[in-house]
């Protein structure tokens, strides 16, 4: 029987070992080389686009000789105003893509050594740019798509008569999520979160490239997909595939994301479902990479990222 890909060396090419014993100068340098990659990780000037920089010798900081600009590597990017040290950066973004199925916050500041604040910042700053990656992109050829319900959960009552029947509307907490996924066979990922399953159809409209080809279970306001492009439907009370049809890869990244939260996150906000719906899905589309590969793509996505609008300063706005 063939090894799994995740079980052999060929996806181990990275470790906390050699990040922390190489040191922050080796750390550094990985930094910039991901974010200058064109010059091997020499500096050039965010603002002019100058290659004629030098070093400031008292910190690692340069100087454009054109515009006399002074940048680091993490000058608008998303770990701009960073305060932890390059190497344990390096460490918590090998942490986070070891995760298979997601990191929480606490387990990564206990690993780290660091507060509960800026491991939760830290990590939804990385789920930022795990969604940047996707953000423009149009699905082609043939996509699945299908929508699952998180949160929300209504207790039921302790005594049998005083009960209630969950499913009403009525009796909801208000507080469920539907995330749908359109899947790319072959391809990627997107995500969005919605109140109900049936918000999904516009999405599906605008991120789906016309003449492709959409899966979709038998749903009712999945019809409302026909006009616009070719359909398979698979009623799962008879079958989970027939004839080609199915969602599963749709199933299989929900079974991911409901093992992340439930296993990892345990509850999570409907404010911040749409940030672990896009973690679930990065995994899942770079799943036959190495964790050495995984975590230069995301160093790289993060130092493309201009600064966050949501989370620089997040915990300053939440106590005003």
């Amino acid at each position: 029987m063939a090894q799994h890909f995740l079980l052999s060396a060929a996806a181990r090419t990275l470790s906390l070992k050699a990040i922390f014993s190489e040191g922050e100068e080796v750390a550094y340098r990985r930094f910039c080389r991901l974010r200058w990659p064109e010059t091997e990780g020499a500096p050039i000037c965010p603002l002019c686009g100058c290659i004629d920089v030098y070093d400031l010798t008292t910190r690692r900081r340069f100087k454009c000789a054109a515009c006399h600009r002074q940048f680091s590597v993490t000058s608008g990017t998303i770990f701009a105003s960073r305060k932890l040290a390059f190497v344990d950066l390096l460490g918590a973004i090998c942490l986070l893509v070891n995760a298979s199925k997601g990191l929480s916050a606490v387990q990564l500041s206990r690993d780290l050594n660091v507060q509960h604040k800026t491991a939760f910042v830290l990590m939804h700053k990385l789920r930022e740019a795990m969604e940047a990656e996707t953000r423009d992109i149009h699905l082609v050829g043939t996509i699945e798509i299908d929508g699952a319900s998180f949160g929300g959960h209504v207790r039921p009552a302790n005594l049998r008569e005083d009960r209630v029947d969950r499913r009403r509307l009525g009796n909801r907490s208000g507080k469920r999520r539907v995330v749908v996924v359109l899947r790319q066979r072959a391809g990627r990922t997107v995500t969005r979160t919605f109140l109900r399953e049936a918000q999904g159809v516009d999405f599906a409209r605008e991120r789906v490239a016309p003449g492709s080809l959409i899966a979709a279970d038998e749903t009712a306001h999945w019809d409302l997909l026909e006009p616009d492009f070719d359909m398979q439907r698979i009623n799962h009370s008879e079958a989970y595939s027939r004839y080609g049809a199915n969602t599963n890869l749709a199933e299989s990244y929900f079974s991911r994301l409901r093992r992340m939260i439930g296993g990892q996150h345990l509850r999570v906000e409907g404010r911040y479902l749409d940030a672990y719906a896009t973690h679930a899905a990065w995994l899942e589309d770079h799943r036959d990479e190495s964790n050495g590969c995984l975590a230069d793509r995301l160093i790289g996505g993060a130092l493309a990222v201009p600064v966050s609008r949501t989370w620089k300063g997040y915990w300053q706005r939440r106590a005003a």
